[in-house]
Order: C-alpha cells, then structure tokens, then sequence
C-alpha cells in the first residue's frame, strides 16, 4: 500500500500550540488540564516551549473524544489530524495507508 499525507514534527507542534491557545479561550478546560498538568497560568508560557509539554497537550485533547471534537470542529480539522499529531509528537512516526 501506498503512504501519503506524512505530519512534520513541526507541524504537529504548530496544531499543539493552536489547541493550547483554544484551551486558553476555554476556562474550564485550561483550568482543568493546568491541574492535570501540576501548572499554573505563571508557570504556563515556559512550559509551552518544551515538546514534551506540547506532546501533552495533545494527548490531553485525543484523550477526551468530546474536546477532540469541538477542538477539530474549531480549526477545521478531522479529529484523525490531531490523533497523528499527537503520534508524531509522541515520537512515533505516522503514516496514513492509502489503497
């Protein structure tokens, strides 16, 4: 089978930080996921800067199916695209089998 459509790193970091920045406009989500995180809003922007830290963002949004789809709706994505960000970011490579 053929692959096609390969996520970049970099583009999967640029998806991460648009979901941190919807997480943001969402109070109780980012309230939330800063608890998750052992964050706070002082602590926030240096944390953002580190792939780890986008990695989780990621895997907290693929986590929760109803915010995974609110989010995907929000930046006109298919859910599957922030799934394979979340991949890639993991360290995984992903690659999308076409027939």
């Amino acid at each position: 089978m053929a692959t096609v459509n390969r996520i970049t790193r970099e583009a999967a970091e640029h998806l991460a930080i648009q979901a941190l920045e919807y997480l943001a406009g969402e109070p109780d989500q980012l309230a939330r996921f800063l608890s998750l995180a052992g964050l706070d809003l002082a602590t926030l922007r240096s944390a953002a800067r580190d792939p780890q830290f986008l990695t989780g963002v990621l895997e907290y949004v693929t986590a929760d199916e109803p915010l995974l789809l609110a989010l995907a709706k929000h930046m006109q994505l298919r859910p599957q695209e922030l799934v394979s960000a979340c991949t890639v970011l993991a360290g995984q490579r992903w690659e999308r089998e076409t027939p």
